[in-house]
Formats: structure tokens, C-alpha cells, sequence
């Protein structure tokens, strides 16, 4: 395969993992803009309607779309000789090299807090039901840390292309 259109693949799934990791954060935020908190009624009945509505989110489609957005960034990075430029926040890679910090701590909390917790939320991993609804405060708070994070990231990752030489 040509190194053009491997790029070319990777802008694209760089792009569209990116949209739906964030854009479910920010869909997550619109459709419940307020928490309420999950009570102990919607955990002990798995067939409640609360409960399968939690169950029936797109999980997993967001948790690997934060690996193939990262992974496809970080390619592009390799590929272009610019990875350990922006990883060290050198020159005109300093602003893109935040944005990639950043997105490695998003993707760090979606792995290793909110996944282990939602996987007790949702009765995928042994938890009594006052530590689901423990779990389920923890959810909601590591999923509005991604979408504020998300802010700044999008933010230094256009400053990497459009403004870079202001570090320079």
C-alpha cells in the first residue's frame, strides 16, 4: 500500500474514532445534562427500564474508538518524524504534542477508571448494589472529565496546524 493513502487512511480513522469517542461524551452530556443518581431499585431489577437503557449504550464502541483515534494519531506522528518532537513539546510540535498528552490522558481514564466501573454498573463484573451505585457516580464524573479535557485537546490539536509557528 502506497504511504499516501496509508496516511490518508489513517487521517480518516483518526478522524471519525475521534468523532464518535467525543462525540459520545458530548452526546451523553446533551442527553442528560444533569445526573441524577441511579437508585438502589434500578440495579436490583436488570430488566428494568432505567437499567437496559444503560445496558443498551454503545459501550464498547466508544472505549475502541479511543484506541484507534490515539493509535491512528500517533502514527501519523511516527510517520511524519514528528513524534518525539511533540511528546517532548519542542518548537512549533509543542501545541499538537499538549493535544496528544491530553488525549492519552482521556484515553487512560476510559480505560483504567470508567471502564472497570461502568463493567460493575452494568452487572458485567461482580459488584454488590451499593457499589454499582458507587460506580455509577464515578461513571458520570470520568465521563464530564473526558468531555472537558475535550475542550483543550481540540483546541492545541488545531493550534498543531493552524498556529503552530506562534510556539515556534
Amino acid at each position: 500500500m502506497d504511504l499516501s493513502a496509508l496516511d490518508l487512511l489513517a487521517r480518516w480513522a483518526h478522524f471519525i474514532a475521534g468523532i464518535v469517542w467525543v462525540g459520545h461524551n458530548y452526546a451523553s452530556v446533551v442527553q442528560r445534562p444533569s445526573w441524577r443518581p441511579l437508585a438502589a431499585a434500578d440495579l436490583i431489577d436488570d430488566a428494568g427500564p432505567r437499567f437496559q437503557a444503560l445496558l443498551n449504550r454503545e459501550h464498547g464502541f466508544f472505549r475502541w474508538a479511543s484506541v484507534v483515534a490515539w493509535g491512528a494519531g500517533m502514527f501519523m506522528l511516527w510517520q511524519r518524524g514528528w513524534l518525539a518532537d511533540a511528546l517532548t513539546l519542542r518548537g512549533g510540535l509543542a501545541p499538537l504534542g499538549v493535544g496528544v498528552w491530553i488525549g492519552t490522558l482521556m484515553m487512560i481514564n476510559v480505560w483504567l477508571v470508567l471502564w472497570p466501573h461502568q463493567k460493575k454498573v452494568l452487572g458485567l463484573a461482580p459488584a454488590s448494589v451499593e457499589e454499582r451505585l458507587r460506580c455509577a457516580r464515578i461513571t458520570h464524573l470520568s465521563s464530564r472529565t473526558n468531555t472537558m479535557l475535550s475542550i483543550p485537546l481540540l483546541f492545541f490539536m488545531a493550534a498543531g496546524a493552524h498556529g503552530g509557528f506562534l510556539f515556534g
